[in-house]
């Protein structure tokens, strides 16, 4: 199954536990925001003990780690508060250790979280992807023009990673004092979000405070939205974060979908058209990436997770359905996949 909605979380309400998985050495504690259970697809809070030390080594799957405060080393560099790194599957980081202490946020995206040393990278790791950058210090604020149609004014981002293939994003993002949205919202993809500092309040859900949290999948209703004091926040996204604007807040993630659907009649035509295409023949042929598997992909997905599909009534209405699919299945054994 997907994540669950997990909306509001505030992790300073909860202990660490200590990180007892195969691979990962002593020193090493979490606080679990969400889970995947079949993926084992993961964000956490993690805190690394005075003195912590890690070898060379590799995860199995994509992984992303923003330092909230203390310092880490990688080899010889010293990475502190707002460093953001993006660790393809496989890409071998040279050793860590943490000589005062470190928190961060550390997500595993396909999943479960694993080490294993290597000072080498696996094969087929995709090196050139990696991203180390220092948020706060080496990029500017600027409009959030990524996102359409756009939020109200008072939203800055700085982007982290854009995957160019499902357009998932990281980031930091920030609100001004007295930022306020007054209508609902909601949206194709799921979103993820951690307050680094400050209070918002949603209509829905109440306040977000310091350390609060949420994982919020597709087409849930959120807004109307305030914050008095301002807010600085980690976001991410799986894939395009496409606002849907309207003023109920009693309409259903169901009825969300629906519509969104019959907007996509309305607004692109000929992919609607491809979409419920009864020929068969609304296969990809990629020729922008020619070598990406999607035979396979298909294959490995997850049995128990809802495939979509538009049914047109030909009367202007347009309902999704879902349909079983072969499911993706993370860790080790599966295709390096993207989110």
């Amino acid at each position: 199954m997907a994540r669950p909605h997990i909306e509001p979380f505030v992790d300073r309400d909860v202990d660490f536990k200590k990180m007892t998985l195969p691979g990962f050495p002593k020193g090493m504690k979490y606080k679990m925001l969400s889970l995947d259970t079949d993926s084992g697809a993961c964000s956490m809070t993690v805190r690394f003990d005075a003195g912590y030390r890690q070898p060379p080594g590799m995860s199995y799957t994509e992984m992303e780690l923003f330092i909230l405060s203390g310092s880490v080393q990688y080899g010889d560099k010293v990475y502190g508060k707002g460093h953001y790194f993006f660790v393809p599957a496989g890409v071998s980081m040279p050793a860590m250790s943490s000589p005062r202490g470190a928190e961060g946020l550390l997500f595993y995206n396909y999943g479960e979280p694993s080490f294993l040393e290597s000072d080498v990278d696996h094969p087929r790791a995709l090196r050139d992807q990696l991203i180390v950058v220092d948020a706060y210090e080496g990029l500017q604020w600027k409009v959030a023009n990524f996102i359409t149609p756009s939020v109200a004014p008072g939203c800055m981002v700085k982007m982290l990673r854009a995957d160019p293939l499902t357009h998932a994003h990281s980031l930091l993002y920030c609100m001004t004092p007295n930022y306020w949205q007054d209508n609902i919202s909601y949206h194709d993809c799921a979103e993820e979000s951690y307050h680094i500092w400050g209070t918002s309040s949603m209509m829905q859900f109440g306040d977000l405070p310091t350390g609060g949290y949420f994982w919020r999948p597709a087409w849930i209703n959120h807004g109307a939205f305030a914050s008095q004091l301002g807010v600085l926040g980690f976001g991410r996204t799986d894939s395009s974060l496409h606002n849907y604007f309207h003023f109920n807040p009693w309409s259903t993630p169901e009825e969300n979908r629906e519509r969104a659907a019959a907007q996509i009649r309305r607004n692109k035509p000929n992919l609607y058209k491809w979409i419920r295409s009864p020929d068969g023949h609304n296969h990809p042929h990629d020729f922008e990436y020619p070598s990406y598997d999607y035979a396979n992909e298909d294959a490995q997905a997850d049995a128990n997770a809802p495939e979509l599909y538009v049914h047109d009534h030909g009367n202007g209405e347009a309902h999704v359905h879902e349909r079983s699919s072969p499911g993706r299945k993370g860790g080790k054994g599966g295709r390096k996949s993207r989110r």
